[in-house]
């Protein structure tokens, strides 16, 4: 495989940031014909495989102007840990040393994979491990598509749903990010279906909006995690710039869009803050008439955390009155707690290391 990534100032374009309408560029520029940039990809999005060389059908010609204007990367693997329940947190360093988390869940004839869209997070959610790091940049289409490809490789077998809920907001690095959900959901590339991809947004209102208008072919997670203005600005300071009416105009654009396609809505539980029947109460009047799935998140405590777990007593009478109001609730209990690679968890070992050498 040619591995040009320690070249810093190589600027040719990484080959699996590119979707079929670039394929078909580059062919051209080749002066071979067009079908081969169907072949390519479906070499590189179908059966995983990215060296051009070991495309036989390719012409040599083809092979060679590849070797001059595309490059090829591998992410290093720094860190795989495995936990009790089988799920993966593997950390990736990506070409320029930035490193980022992707988990993979394994479960009964699928493979879920949460990949990240930023090295580190600026919306600053006051639960989230990752918002304590910042935000250093956002991922390339490359960089988010080599993720997919590192999973497939290392678990033997192709990932099934893709959920972008890992470090950072995915609708901050908006045009990297619809590129990627285009290209896995392309019927002649990895071909998965929109309704096995799930962005999930903080509550970029505008984003939102564009998603609509863009038509982005996956499903969509906002993550609410209160009921009231006053809470949720004080848990997650976007809320200040897109408080809940504006949030939930954008979500009921959305469904009416899509004819009633249902919004996956995240609910973490902060014990004492967001927990109780009245909250649950509210979140009923909030979601009233709007297509949802609720999924009820109990917190992970971390070091250094102000927020506490919720007692599992107040965490099954949110979700009956839930359900008792007709809602599909669900509670997610946290994969891979014992490696800390469950949702909110999600914070590289890199944040440490630069800790410590600012101390030296």
């Amino acid at each position: 495989m040619q591995n040009n990534s320690k070249n810093t100032l190589d600027h040719r374009p990484y080959l699996t940031g590119m979707n079929a309408q670039a394929l078909l560029h580059l062919c051209r520029g080749a002066g071979v014909k067009d079908v081969h940039a169907e072949t390519l990809n479906a070499y590189i999005f179908r059966r995983g495989i990215t060296d051009w060389h070991a495309m036989p059908e390719l012409p040599q010609t083809l092979r060679t102007y590849l070797d001059q204007h595309v490059r090829l990367f591998e992410p290093t693997i720094v860190a795989n840990q495995q936990a009790d329940d089988g799920t993966r947190k593997i950390l990736l360093r990506m070409p320029d040393g930035k490193e980022i988390e992707s988990v993979l869940i394994p479960a009964s004839g699928r493979l879920t994979q949460c990949v990240s869209t930023q090295v580190g997070c600026a919306i600053g959610c006051k639960f989230c491990l990752t918002a304590t790091a910042g935000l250093t940049r956002n991922l390339s289409t490359a960089e988010i598509m080599s993720q997919v490809f590192t999973a497939r490789h290392l678990m033997g077998q192709p990932v099934t749903n893709l959920v972008l809920m890992g470090m950072g907001e995915p609708l901050h690095n908006y045009d990297a990010v619809a590129d990627f959900v285009r290209m896995v959901t392309d019927i002649k590339g990895m071909a998965f279906s929109p309704r096995r991809v799930t962005l999930s947004t903080a509550g970029l209102v505008p984003a939102i909006y564009r998603m609509i208008e863009d038509e982005l072919p996956c499903s969509l997670a906002v993550s609410l995690n209160a009921t009231t203005d006053e809470i949720r600005s004080h848990i997650m300071p976007i809320n200040q710039k897109y408080p809940l009416q504006e949030l939930l105009k954008a979500m009921h654009a959305y469904i009416n869009k899509h004819g009633r396609k249902r919004i996956l809505v995240e609910y973490v539980l902060l014990g004492g803050i967001n927990d109780s029947l009245e909250d649950a109460k509210r979140l009923i009047k909030l979601l009233d008439g709007m297509a949802s799935t609720i999924n009820l998140l109990p917190f992970n405590p971390f070091p250094g955390s102000a927020w506490q777990r919720p007692e599992r007593s107040h965490v099954e009478a949110f979700r009956a009155e839930l359900k008792q109001a007709g809602f599909t609730a669900v509670v997610r209990e946290s994969k891979g707690r014992d490696i800390s690679a469950a949702c909110g968890q999600l914070k590289t070992e890199v944040v440490a290391r630069r800790k410590l050498a600012a101390k030296r």
